[in-house]
C-alpha cells in the first residue's frame, strides 16, 4: 500500500532529513586517512541523540550500528569496524533517523584523501544518475521513468546499475511501498502522485552488476571486487514536482 504524505506530514519529514543532512554533513568533515569506521559510528548516534532524533538503523532487523560505512567494493550496508580508512578509499555513508514519528535516511560517498581519477569519475556519475532520476519524480509519471533515466545515465559512462537492490517509499516505517529500481523502462509501475515521498539510492558499480553477502550477513559486495558508490536523498512530489527534503539547507 502506497501511503500519500500530507503537507504537515511532508513538513515533518523535511525536518528529519534536515537532520541527516547535517550529520552527514559533520560526518563528511572527518572524513580522513586514519579515521575508524566505527569512529564516525559512534559519532553519528552521539550527533543524533543530541538532536533529539534516534538512529534509524541500530536495532533494524538486528544491524548493530547507527551508520553503514561501505568502503570501496562494498556496495551498501557495510558495517563499522576498527578498521582504518586509507588514502585513496572511497566510503558511502548511509544513515537514517527517526524524529516526531517520521524517517529521514540519505547517503553519500565521499573520497579519502586523493582518489584516482577512475574513482573520483565513479562518484560523479552516481551523484548525476541521483538527480538524473529526482528530475522524473513529477505528477503523472511512472516509477518506470525514474529507473530508466538512473540507468540510461550510468550505462551510457560504462558503469552498471546494481539491481538486487533498490530505492523506496519512506514515511512513518523507515521502507515504505513502492519500490524504486534504478533500472528499467520509461512509462511502465505506477503512476506518481503528489504526497509520495520516496528514497532515491543508485548504487553504481565499476564491473557488474552483480553482488554478494558477506557472511556477516549485512555487508553487500560487488561480485567481481571492483568499486561501489551509492548516492541517496529522499525527495517528495509536490503538485510543482520534486522537492528533496534531505538536501542540506
Amino acid at each position: 500500500m502506497i501511503i500519500l504524505k500530507s503537507h504537515t506530514e511532508i513538513e515533518k519529514m523535511r525536518k528529519s532529513n534536515a537532520i541527516v543532512a547535517a550529520i552527514l554533513e559533520e560526518l563528511r568533515k572527518k572524513i580522513k586517512p586514519g579515521v575508524k569506521t566505527i569512529e564516525l559510528d559512534r559519532l553519528s548516534e552521539d550527533l543524533a541523540l543530541k538532536r533529539g532524533a534516534r538512529p534509524a538503523f541500530k536495532g533494524y532487523r538486528g544491524y548493530p550500528y547507527s551508520l553503514c560505512t561501505s568502503v570501496n567494493s562494498e556496495v551498501v550496508h557495510g558495517m563499522p569496524s576498527e578498521r582504518d580508512l586509507k588514502e585513496g578509499d572511497i566510503v558511502s555513508l548511509d544513515f537514517g533517523i527517526l524524529n516526531d514519528g517520521y524517517y529521514g535516511d540519505a547517503a553519500v560517498t565521499v573520497p579519502v584523501g586523493e582518489i584516482a581519477p577512475g574513482a573520483r569519475r565513479l562518484l560523479k556519475i552516481t551523484e548525476e544518475a541521483l538527480y538524473r532520476g529526482i528530475a522524473e519524480i513529477k505528477t503523472g509519471n511512472r516509477i518506470g521513468d525514474i529507473s530508466a533515466a538512473i540507468q540510461l545515465h550510468v550505462e551510457a559512462a560504462g558503469y552498471s546499475v546494481v539491481r538486487d537492490l533498490v530505492g523506496h517509499g519512506i514515511g512513518k516505517s523507515l521502507h515504505e511501498d513502492p519500490q524504486v529500481p534504478n533500472y528499467g523502462s520509461g512509462g511502465r509501475g505506477i503512476e506518481l502522485k503528489a504526497g509520495m515521498v520516496f528514497a532515491i539510492e543508485p548504487m553504481v558499480n565499476e564491473g557488474t552488476y552483480r553482488v554478494e553477502v558477506l557472511r556477516d550477513g549485512w555487508t553487500v559486495v560487488t561480485a567481481d571486487g571492483k568499486l561501489s558508490a551509492h548516492f541517496e536523498h529522499s525527495v517528495a512530489i509536490t503538485d510543482n514536482g520534486p522537492v528533496i527534503l534531505s538536501r542540506l539547507g
